[in-house]
């Protein structure tokens, strides 16, 4: 898989990590201040696409 460089240095992955934490820390303070259903549906979808981009080093290893 054309991702396996990234998931599997570890300098990189982490800085990946470290950015989409920053990212959920942003839809999350969204999600708190929204004032209307569309926004808080669309930060609680953002929260789980990058929670579920956090899953992607297993992902890969584990599927090649």
């Amino acid at each position: 898989s054309n991702l396996k460089p990234l998931v599997n240095n570890s300098h990189q992955w982490e800085a990946f990590s470290k950015y989409i934490d920053a990212a959920i820390n942003q839809q999350h303070k969204a999600l708190e201040q929204a004032d209307n259903t569309v926004i808080l549906h669309r930060a609680q979808g953002s929260i789980a696409v990058l929670q579920k981009l956090k899953l992607l080093r297993d992902e890969v290893n584990n599927n090649g």
